[in-house]
């Protein structure tokens, strides 16, 4: 028997948008049945997808929380932000290669879906080909604010943009322009600037604001009509119109 099959499972298990009954029935079977539950979470905080476990967990799971050392304290084009994430992640990976190689499977709960701009890539590209590693798809959190609009985002032959707020205001203005639907993600500070590149693109009328989609608190929004930093958790959305019967 090879060490790859003496070795537990890591599961990177995507729990969706926000409510715990937008689980996949496969993800809910793994993290009910967890011995080893591992989350990313900012210090001193519970963590978003630890929140949307609540209550899910088995009484003896052992939890592994893992930290970030920064979020927002150093900007992303300073050289030690990647170093200090580098080696955060491969603090990680050899936590839970600790866990796995006693024979043990861990869950990694994982916000949206992991392989959707979520930290479980980070360990996954990691641990592949030293461990075994599955991953169990769901629901993301675009999906989630769209539907709590009530309209559907793409029509016919639409194209669809998924873009960060965090981009150049130039190329935010370009992206929204050239596209038929869109989505924005990571707006927090970055609200001003975004607002900006939707004007600028024409596009004002069209654009909402979606907070806390799938959570308790949610609150879709026309962009026009807010006027605040926006949480973390917080999407813009601008709807196709394309080809339809």
């Amino acid at each position: 028997m090879s060490d790859l099959e003496q070795m537990g499972v890591i599961h990177g298990v995507g729990l969706g948008p926000g409510a715990p009954d937008l689980l996949s029935v496969r993800a809910d079977r793994l993290v009910r049945g967890a011995r080893h539950v591992a989350y990313f979470r900012k210090a001193g905080r519970p963590g978003q997808a630890r929140r949307i476990a609540e209550g899910l967990l088995r009484a003896d799971a052992v939890e592994l929380p893992m930290e970030y050392p920064v979020t927002t304290e150093i900007p992303l084009s300073d050289p030690r932000y990647n170093e200090c994430l580098s080696a955060f992640y491969a603090h990680c990976t050899d936590r839970l290669l600790a866990v796995a190689r006693t024979g043990e499977d861990v869950v990694v709960l994982c916000e949206g879906d992991p392989f959707f701009y979520g930290s479980f890539m980070h360990l996954h590209s990691r641990l592949s080909g030293i461990a075994p590693v599955t991953v169990v798809p769901g629901i993301m959190g675009m999906a989630g604010a769209w539907n709590a609009t009530g309209l559907p985002i793409t029509w016919g032959d639409d194209v669809l943009t998924v873009a960060m707020a965090t981009l150049p205001e130039e190329e935010l203005v370009r992206r929204i322009r050239d596209t038929d639907a869109l989505v924005v993600m990571k707006i927090g500070r970055h609200l001003p600037k975004l607002r900006r590149a939707v004007i600028a693109a024409g596009r004002a009328d069209a654009a909402w604001l979606v907070e806390h989609a799938a959570m308790p608190g949610q609150r879709v929004t026309p962009l026009a009509d807010v006027d605040t930093v926006t949480p973390y958790f917080s999407i813009l959305l601008i709807h196709g119109q394309g080809r339809r019967p």
